[in-house]
């Protein structure tokens, strides 16, 4: 009996729904996007909360099976279809245990400083939240270990990708979805941050080479929603600096 076609729930926004998508692109993996907007408050709606109950994206519906939590997403969808690439998630237990590693690492250190960096000097502002440099300023440091991380210990040998790979795996992939939510930044802010660290700057662009053209066209998103920042950004500076009507500025009546 066939298995009904995989379902896809994914915020193009959100680093690992990206992942998830590219990596179903890249491997010819047959399925069903089902655009789950977060800013509009669709995961907190009962139906996707049928699906995944943490009301998190990504998620996926295989026939009666439903998963989250996108690392465990790309392990299951490796699995399950057949004509993936050993490169993805090797099936030598010792590099595969080695992937999982630097997975794991990936969510207490890489995720938590761009995330957080990232809402609160841009993605916060521009959706109307209040902007918290604490916040921000402890992110940047978590960001900046985590990068040293990739760069010195992650990123070792003569290979182009994680683990002294000569191909991408699925935590390339992760990672670099993690990373490209910069391209939000303004960008001597996201020069200030990457420019130092040019192993995990080429690491990025031969990810994004070996992924193309899916990797752009799933990122586009994010190349729309700098725009549109930076057009609210100067919206806001010109309403600041106009001279004031009120009592004690300029009048033109």
């Amino acid at each position: 009996m066939m298995m009904e076609k995989l379902k896809v729930y994914a915020d193009r926004m959100s680093q690992p729904s990206r992942a998830v998508l590219i990596f179903c692109r890249l491997n010819g993996i047959g399925f069903v996007e089902i655009k789950v907007d977060i800013s509009k408050g669709h995961h907190l709606s009962s139906e996707f909360t049928e699906v995944n109950p943490l009301q998190k994206v990504p998620a996926i519906v295989h026939g009666s099976f439903n998963l989250s939590e996108s690392h465990a997403i790309l392990v299951y969808l490796n699995s399950a279809f057949p004509g993936i690439a050993d490169h993805w998630y090797p099936s030598d237990i010792f590099r595969r245990a080695k992937i999982n590693s630097v997975m794991d690492w990936h969510h207490s250190n890489l995720r938590n400083g761009a995330v957080s960096y990232v809402i609160n000097t841009v993605l916060g502002p521009a959706t109307g939240r209040t902007l918290n440099p604490k916040t921000a300023a402890e992110a940047e440091k978590v960001l900046f270990s985590s990068l040293s991380n990739l760069e010195d210990i992650w990123l070792y040998g003569d290979g182009r990708f994680l683990l002294g790979g000569s191909q991408p795996s699925i935590a390339d992939l992760s990672m670099v979805c993690e990373l490209m939510q910069l391209e939000v930044l303004d960008e001597k802010d996201r020069s200030r941050i990457l420019s130092p660290y040019k192993k995990v700057l080429q690491w990025i662009d031969d990810t994004r080479a070996s992924t193309n053209p899916h990797f752009e066209e799933v990122h586009n998103i994010l190349y729309r929603a700098k725009k549109k920042f930076e057009q609210q950004c100067s919206r806001i500076a010109e309403t600041q600096t106009k001279p004031s009507d009120k009592i004690g500025g300029h009048s033109k009546m």
